[in-house]
Formats: structure tokens, C-alpha cells, sequence
């Protein structure tokens, strides 16, 4: 199995960018497709974006599209996610996801802990 740890959330105004990482360990990280799904306060875990193997095929939500980046570095067993021009409403923890594929975070069989971003207007 693989274990995951997401980094780079935070406080940050409308309009502002940030990058998000996640860390992993465990099995070999080139295994496995990625994701990363985020949960708003009150409301179900959503999905975001995935990247598949080598990052040959990428996935987003219509929310995201043109907005976030999603990409992976093999070499340094690590996932990112680029979040530009944010909105309050992309407030949310951040999760990443392996062992899947797909919208649903049913479809995704490791989880990290999460990392929190707020946006401020």
C-alpha cells in the first residue's frame, strides 16, 4: 500500500495562488493513478483533478478546468496541484487519493490526512 501526506495549504486572499503537495511512500509511487479531492465545510468530498500513470492522461472537474493544474514528479514520489486566481469558494481540505480512477471518491482506495486552504475575500 501507499501512504500520503499533503503539504502547502493555508490562509490566502481571492485572486491569490498555491500550490499544493503530496508526499508519498509505501509502494512504488509510479504504480499507482493519483487524485486529489477536496471537502467543503457542510457539504460531501468532491473531486478535483487526477493524473494517470506518467501523467500521460489528466482529469478535472468543470469547476477547476483552466483554473487548476494537477501534475506529478515520479522521481520525487510526489503529487502537486497548482490552484491559481482562487475563489472563497475553493475553500476546503484538500485530499489526495491513490489506487483509483474516476469522479467519485469511492472510486480512490488510499487517502491522505488533508490539508486545509482557505480563501478570503
Amino acid at each position: 500500500q501507499v501512504q500520503l501526506v499533503e503539504s502547502g495549504g493555508g490562509l490566502v486572499q481571492a485572486g491569490d495562488s498555491l500550490r499544493l503537495s503530496c508526499a508519498a511512500s509505501g509502494r512504488t509511487f509510479s504504480d499507482y493513478r493519483l487524485a486529489w479531492l477536496r471537502q467543503a465545510p457542510g457539504k460531501e468530498r468532491e473531486f478535483v483533478a487526477a493524473i494517470s500513470w506518467s501523467g500521460a492522461s489528466t482529469l478535472y472537474a468543470d469547476s477547476v478546468k483552466e483554473q487548476f493544474t494537477i501534475s506529478r514528479d515520479d522521481a520525487k514520489n510526489t503529487l502537486y496541484l497548482q490552484m491559481n486566481s482562487l475563489k472563497p469558494e475553493d475553500t476546503a481540505v484538500y485530499y489526495c487519493a491513490a489506487g483509483g480512477w474516476g469522479m467519485s471518491q469511492n472510486e480512490w482506495r488510499y487517502w491522505g490526512q488533508g490539508t486545509q486552504v482557505t480563501v478570503s475575500s
